[in-house]
């Protein structure tokens, strides 16, 4: 089964790179481990869009995680955390979604001043749990998923009339 742990928004700035919203599932790690994968998560997504150039996609791994990073030509970024498995086109649809509703929300003149870790996005918590079956969330691969389904019942159809003539 497929895994999404941490999904962020982050802005960048010429200096630095400030978190402005984070959602994060570290419920399949012990209790005393949870803070600590929260701090690498959100480490790690800092790093990877110092990293990152603007107007630029990635998936990075690390570890045993996959990172997909998108930073907008305006310096907004997001990052999705998951397993190997995650299908890469969803997380950066997933990406591209959860930012436009961000700047929706909160005007790009607002960015440099927002505290870190704003509290009142909390649709990045929704788009965290949504996501978590690919197949479900996104049209395209569950539209993917049920002609795959299709075909190998034809396949089936058509070797098992084949065998009766």
């Amino acid at each position: 089964m497929v895994k999404l742990y941490a999904l962020t928004i982050l802005y960048k700035n010429p200096t630095s790179v400030m978190q402005l919203a984070a959602a994060y599932d570290v419920e399949s790690f012990s209790f005393f481990q949870k803070n600590s994968i929260k701090e690498f998560m959100g480490f790690v997504s800092k790093t990877i869009v110092e990293r990152t150039q603007t107007s630029a996609r990635q998936s990075v791994k690390e570890g045993e995680y996959m990172c997909h990073v998108y930073v907008r030509a305006d310096n907004l970024a997001a990052v999705l955390i998951s397993d190997h498995e995650y299908p890469r086109r969803v997380a950066h649809t997933l990406l591209t979604k959860v930012m436009d509703d961000f700047a929706t929300k909160h005007p790009p003149s607002t960015w440099p001043t927002l505290k870190e870790v704003t509290s009142d996005f909390r649709q990045i918590n929704t788009y965290l749990a949504k996501y978590q079956n690919p197949v479900e969330a996104d049209a395209l691969t569950k539209m993917q998923n049920d002609l795959d389904e299709t075909k190998i019942i034809l396949n089936s159809v058509i070797r098992f009339t084949s065998t009766i003539r």
